[in-house]
């Protein structure tokens, strides 16, 4: 065994961006939603449901996103104590979404210029989407009854991306796969309630906004109004499970950078030609085995170790054969870390 010692022009680092499905179902399009019957009827019910690409019973079951209800009023859902009004799941669920993504207490949530209290959530399990959504892969179609709307999201019709607080935001338009819809309107929103929501890729969630769901088909809604309800399970979330499930096609996909460390090993020809292997030399005397070897060695490079100061072992890397190593040879092995 050899060493050398790597000099800075040895290392080369490099980023690539990965996409993929997000589903775990390794399909582009999501087709069938399922909840569980457990998680509604128990305390988390009030608060969100769980969606899962198969039935919950069985054992490929995985949760794809969960769906939740969030408003300023504390409407749509029982009040945690009668004697405080306004303080229920769903005021809870919008402090939270104002503090993740307006990061300001203060702010309020406007989708394409028209201000809501209340919003729809869609929220990828952080298994699913790995680094961020891909901004430009949303296709949702969204179905009630006899009224149906596919959105997606105007990545790629804007110049400079808009953020609240620290979080990319994107609106979600008329359209699908980041192509818009034009026929309501020339920008994909609907006439007078703005866009459909939001998308935040880099927290893997949706928005999506009541007013523009309640707006007829022909100004570019589903002819839904939201249940605002004092005091009163309204069981928005799955109201919105239902038109998901009856459009039965969600297509989003995922995306992460993979950093790759390149290691050039070079051996020139002038090195590693000898070895400390036991079948190099005689157990008995200490001398070469052949006396051909004393000018002409002969080695074969099968593994490179990597070791920092201290002489620990930090990697290992196999060639795939072994290579031949003589004065009359030079060898250059490229080895990749990725992380």
């Amino acid at each position: 065994m050899s060493f050398k010692r790597l000099d800075a022009e040895d290392f080369l680092i490099s980023a690539d961006s990965i996409t993929a499905t997000l589903w775990s179902t390794d399909t582009p399009t999501l087709t069938e939603f399922y909840t569980s019957s457990a998680q509604e009827s128990s305390a988390t019910g009030d608060y969100y449901l769980n969606i899962y690409q198969t039935s919950s019973l069985l054992s490929e079951a995985r949760v794809q996103f969960a769906i939740a209800y969030a408003d300023a009023l504390g409407s749509g859902s029982v009040l945690y104590n009668t004697g405080i009004n306004g303080k229920s799941p769903t005021s809870t669920l919008y402090g939270q979404y104002r503090s993740l993504v307006l990061e300001d207490e203060n702010s309020t949530f406007s989708f394409g210029g028209v201000t809501a209290d209340n919003f729809y959530i869609i929220s990828f399990d952080r298994a699913r989407y790995k680094e961020s959504l891909f901004p430009g892969s949303l296709t949702l179609t969204l179905t009630s009854g006899s009224n149906s709307q596919t959105i997606t999201d105007n990545s790629n019709y804007v110049t400079t991306v808009e953020y609240q607080g620290s979080n990319r935001v994107f609106q979600l338009v008329s359209g699908s796969a980041g192509v818009r819809n034009t026929t309501v309107s020339a920008n994909g929103y609907t006439n007078s309630s703005g866009s459909y929501g939001w998308l935040l890729p880099d927290i893997g969630v949706i928005l999506l906004n009541p007013l523009a769901l309640q707006e007829t088909t022909g100004n570019g809604g589903i002819g839904h109004t939201t249940s605002r309800t004092s005091n009163t399970d309204d069981e928005n979330p799955a109201v919105l499970y239902e038109f998901i499930s009856d459009g039965a096609s969600f297509t989003i996909n995922s995306k992460e950078t993979i950093s790759s460390d390149y290691i050039f090993i070079r051996a020139r020809n002038s090195e590693f030609n000898y070895t400390t292997n036991a079948s190099f030399i005689s157990g008995s005397t200490g001398e070469l085995i052949y006396n051909s070897f004393i000018n002409s060695p002969q080695t074969y490079i099968t593994t490179v170790g990597m070791y920092n100061d201290n002489n620990d072992l930090l990697a290992v890397a196999k060639l795939s054969r072994p290579l031949v190593k003589d004065f009359t040879k030079e060898v250059l092995i490229r080895t990749r870390i990725d992380f």
